[in-house]
Formats: C-alpha cells, sequence, structure tokens
C-alpha cells in the first residue's frame, strides 16, 4: 500500500523551505529572528531524521569494537563513560580518540554541517 502522507523528513523540508524562501523575506525584527531560529531547527531535525539511524549504527559498532561486547548503545555509552572515568580507558588510547572524533563530526553532520565539513588539506610542500 502506498504511503498517504511524504516522509517525515520530506514534510520538515517543505515547511523550512516555506518558512526561508517566502515567508522570511516579509519579515522584519523579532519575527524574522523568530521564523530564523524555527527554519533552523526545522532543517536540524530533517538531518536528525535522515542521519539519526546511520550515525547511531555506526556509533554501536565503534562501541563494540572498543568495548569488547554487544549492547544497547545506551549502555554502552553509560559503559565508556565510567570506564574513561574509571581510568580503565586512557584518555589519550588511540582507539578512544577515534571514536571520539567520529562520534563529534557525525553530530555535527546533523546540528551544524558547516562545521562538520572536511578541512582543506594543507599545501604540498
Amino acid at each position: 500500500m502506498s504511503r498517504l502522507i511524504p516522509p517525515a523528513a520530506t514534510l520538515l523540508q517543505a515547511s523550512a523551505d516555506y518558512l526561508e524562501h517566502e515567508l522570511l523575506p516579509t519579515l522584519a525584527g523579532y519575527h524574522r529572528f523568530q521564523t530564523r531560529i524555527t527554519v533552523n531547527v526545522l532543517r536540524t531535525l530533517q538531518r536528525e531524521l535522515e542521519l539519526g539511524p546511520a550515525r547511531d549504527a555506526a556509533e554501536h559498532s565503534r562501541l563494540v569494537a572498543l568495548l569488547g561486547h554487544e549492547g544497547s548503545l545506551p549502555a554502552l555509552e553509560a559503559e565508556l563513560a565510567a570506564a574513561i572515568a574509571e581510568g580503565r580507558i586512557a584518555l589519550d588510547a588511540p582507539e578512544l580518540t577515534a571514536h571520539l572524533r567520529h562520534s563529534l563530526r557525525d553530530a555535527l553532520a546533523i546540528d551544524n554541517p558547516k562545521w562538520a565539513a572536511p578541512a582543506t588539506p594543507p599545501p604540498e610542500p
């Protein structure tokens, strides 16, 4: 059976597009500012719906490799936090650093994609 309504990410994109391209240009001051915030919230929600499941799956895989066993994502996150706090995983452990970098990059891709863009490599000497 076909869907009767578009996916949530599509509805969010359409709403944000309307606010940004149709309504925002007609506003000034406080209402312009509040509408800009609303557009940003809708775009963040859209990215969360589109990227969140893959982000969670990738984080889960990294945590399983780091901790050495399966578990739910929240349980593995809590275990990692406890292991760091108790000194069972060194702060400078390369596998921890790699996990944290990937997690931060994935979070930024949702929260603010401009910050998550890959850095321009330095010029060759």
